[in-house]
C-alpha cells in the first residue's frame, strides 16, 4: 500500500485548503513497486498525479486526512498487506468551526458567502502514522518526516524521533526543497540507525525498493 499526495481539508462544498504536494515521489514509488512484482494499492489525494501504469494497480482516492486513515485502517485490517507506505502529505489542522465576522456560528457548508471573510476555527489533525502499527502490527511501515530545514543532521533527528514514535521499520526524510523539484537528496532512515543518501525521487524509490525486496526474502 502507497499513499500519495496531499489532503484536501473541505470548508465548503467549493473551498478548501491543501498542500504542495503532487503525488511525485508517490508516483515514483508505485512504478517502482509494481517492477518488483508487487500487487500495489495506490492511495492517492484529489490532486495527486497518478502513476502510468495505474491501471495495472488498485487505485482509491482520498480527501481529508480522517478519510485517508479511515481507508488505510479498513484495507489493513481486513487484507494482508506486507507493506505500507505512507507518502502522502497530511494536514496538520482540519477545519473545526466556521464564524461570520459577527460571531455567528456558520452551519450550512453548500458554500461560504464571498461577500466576506468567513473566521475558521482549526483543530489539531490526527496522526494517521502513529495509528499504522495499532491497526496492522504484521505489516511493515515506511514513513516519510518533511522538515524545512537544511541541516541535515536535525532532518535526520527528526525522522529517527517519527520513525520511533510511529514504530516505523524506515523514515524516508527530505527536506521542502523537494516540494519544488525531483532531484533533491533523500535520507532513508533504518530502525538500526543506518542512513543511506540518494539523489532525487526516482532513485530513491528505487533504492527504497531493492531494500525492501530483501526483507521478502
Amino acid at each position: 500500500m502507497i499513499t500519495s499526495g496531499g489532503t484536501l481539508e473541505k470548508w465548503d462544498r467549493v473551498r478548501g485548503h491543501t498542500n504542495l504536494s503532487k503525488g511525485t515521489m508517490g508516483c515514483f514509488l508505485a512504478e517502482a513497486a509494481l517492477s518488483e512484482g508487487a500487487e500495489v494499492i495506490y492511495l492517492h489525494g484529489y490532486f495527486a498525479m497518478l502513476p502510468t501504469n495505474a491501471r495495472q494497480m488498485r487505485t482509491i482516492m482520498f480527501e481529508g486526512i480522517e478519510d485517508l486513515g479511515e481507508k488505510i485502517k479498513s484495507i489493513v485490517q481486513t487484507e494482508q498487506i506486507d507493506f505500507v507506505i505512507m507518502a502522502a502529505a497530511g494536514s496538520d489542522w482540519i477545519i473545526d468551526k466556521v464564524y461570520d465576522q459577527s460571531g455567528n456560528l456558520m452551519e450550512d457548508k453548500g458554500k461560504m458567502p464571498s461577500d466576506e471573510p468567513p473566521i475558521i476555527h482549526f483543530k489539531k489533525a490526527p496522526k494517521v502514522l502513529g495509528q499504522i502499527k495499532e491497526w496492522a502490527p504484521d505489516t511493515t511501515l515506511i514513513g516519510f518526516k518533511l522538515e524545512a530545514t537544511d541541516d541535515v543532521d536535525y532532518l535526520i533527528h527528526r525522522a529517527k524521533l517519527r520513525m520511533e514514535s510511529s514504530n516505523a521499520s524506515y523514515m524516508v526524510a527530505n527536506s521542502s526543497n523537494s516540494l519544488y523539484g525531483a532531484h533533491e537528496p533523500h535520507y532513508i532512515v533504518a530502525s538500526n540507525g543506518e542512513v543511506e543518501r540518494v539523489e532525487g525521487k526516482e532513485q530513491t524509490a528505487k533504492v527504497l525498493f531493492q531494500i525492501l525486496s530483501t526483507l521478502q526474502g
